[in-house]
């Protein structure tokens, strides 16, 4: 919230609250107020999973 950029692993958002401002909390408790809203922090979830299942080499 403080204009700082911080990536956090996706693995370990255990949920997504928006109370008026988006709150990730993770499998260990901890909890992360992000600007993102629920959706944009859901796209970026499925963006990343997208890219770590693409295959590192590419079949010709």
């Amino acid at each position: 919230m403080n204009g700082e950029m911080v990536v956090v692993n996706a693995e370990l958002i255990s949920y997504i609250k928006a109370q008026p401002n988006t709150v990730l909390t993770l499998t260990n408790g901890d909890k992360i107020v992000v600007k993102e809203t629920v959706d944009e922090v859901i796209d970026k979830i499925i963006e990343y999973r997208k890219k770590i299942n693409k295959p590192i080499i590419e079949k010709e």
